[in-house]
Parts: C-alpha cells; sequence; structure tokens
C-alpha cells in the first residue's frame, strides 16, 4: 500500500482516537469493575442465610382457590418459619397467600412482618436502620420491578426487598451490587434505566472503535515495513 492512503489512515486514527477515547476508557473501566468480585457475592447470594429442608406438611387450600372462574394459574407453597404458605399466583399478577394447613388467609406483610423475615432470613438482617415501603409504580432504581416491596436498609448499606403479596426476599442489594450497577449503566451508556442494550448513541460508538481497531492493525503493518526497510 502507497505511503499517502498510510497517512490518511493515520490521521484518521488520531481523529478517532480523540472521538473514542472517552467510551473506550470507560468500557475498560467499568468492564474491570463488573469482573473484580464474583457475580454471587454481587447478587447478595452470600447474605441469605440457609437453612435446614424440611417437608412441608400435608394440608388443604380453601374451595375458592380451585373452583370457580377467577382461578389462580400457579399455586406456590414454601416454609415461612415454622409454617407452610401457599401463593396463589392469579393472571393479572395478584397474589394472595394461606396457610396451607388451615387454608386461612395470611395476614398483608406489614412493616413488622417485613423486619422479622429479613431478620430470620438475612445474615445480619436484624441490624436495620430504616424500612419503607414503595407502591409498585413508585419502586426504587435498584430494584426496577413493578411490584409493592418493603425496603430494608440494614446498618451497612444493603438494600434487602421483601414483597408485601409474596412475602419473600424478592431481591438483595448490597452496596457493591449498587457500584456494579452503575459501572453497567456506564457500560451500555444508558444511566437512566439501566436496560437498553440497544440505542443509537451506542451502537454508534462501538462501530466508531471498531473502525478504529481495524485501521490501528493496518498501521502496524505500515511500522513494520519502515522498520525492515531501515
Amino acid at each position: 500500500m502507497s505511503q499517502k492512503p498510510m497517512r490518511l489512515f493515520a490521521k484518521w486514527h488520531i481523529w478517532l482516537a480523540w472521538l473514542v477515547g472517552v467510551p473506550l476508557l470507560i468500557w475498560t473501566v467499568s468492564g474491570l469493575v463488573m469482573v473484580a468480585k464474583p457475580i454471587e457475592e454481587v447478587r447478595g447470594n452470600h447474605l441469605l442465610k440457609t437453612t435446614e429442608k424440611r417437608p412441608i406438611p400435608p394440608g388443604h387450600l380453601a374451595r375458592m382457590l380451585i373452583e370457580g372462574e377467577d382461578r389462580p394459574i400457579e399455586l406456590r407453597t414454601r416454609m415461612q418459619g415454622n409454617s407452610a404458605i401457599t401463593s396463589a399466583i392469579y393472571a393479572d399478577g395478584k397474589v394472595e397467600r394461606y396457610f396451607a394447613r388451615s387454608g386461612a388467609p395470611v395476614p398483608e406483610i406489614d412493616i413488622a412482618a417485613a423486619r422479622t423475615i429479613v431478620a430470620m432470613e438475612i445474615e445480619g438482617g436484624d441490624e436495620v436502620s430504616e424500612i419503607r415501603f414503595f407502591e409498585a409504580e413508585e419502586v426504587p432504581l435498584d430494584f426496577r420491578r413493578p411490584i409493592p416491596v418493603w425496603q430494608v436498609v440494614l446498618k451497612d448499606g444493603t438494600h434487602v426487598y421483601v414483597g408485601r403479596d409474596s412475602g419473600a426476599i424478592e431481591a438483595v442489594r448490597t452496596r457493591w451490587w449498587r457500584i456494579f450497577d452503575f459501572m453497567w449503566g456506564l457500560h451500555i451508556m444508558d444511566l437512566q434505566e439501566r436496560e437498553d442494550t440497544h440505542h443509537p448513541i451506542l451502537i454508534a460508538f462501538a462501530s466508531l472503535s471498531v473502525f478504529f481497531s481495524l485501521i490501528g492493525i493496518v498501521l502496524m503493518f505500515r511500522r513494520r515495513r519502515a522498520r525492515v526497510a531501515a
């Protein structure tokens, strides 16, 4: 290849370096942070208490769960403390909870119940600094699921989310998880929703970065030939 195209490539490479240098640095730094810890630790799996597996006692549900037009599409039974709780999940997303043995409705999860669930199921869950309730349409950014939840903030900064309807730990958000989430937003260039991995800005910068890299590879051959000639 003649020197004129090579000089043109070198010029493009310099200008592209100014344009894509910052995104490349952001992608590298954010990627490094996201792999700095095992994903299980990021998700807070290490904070979930391991409980002894016990057989779910036999019981029955109220007739309303299995008869009539408004029947649930799914039934889930799990142990909560010493009680087996059956969750009836309906097509519209509504969840009703019943004691599996008697079929009696389980009281709605209030602030005291949320505190108790976290203390029972999370390591250090008894160290609570704040508890807040969020409606489905007002959940915090670090939860991002449209269901009503209690946010239990622990003294170490961990956010534990307890479903008001499910009575289950819906999510554990450690401080590191929130750093990870911010870095993920930087990585995909979507700091608002942090979910859109297919948008014009990201595609444009990624394409320019590929072009920048290809030009750099071509210029490597130019330098190699120059050294051989010398």
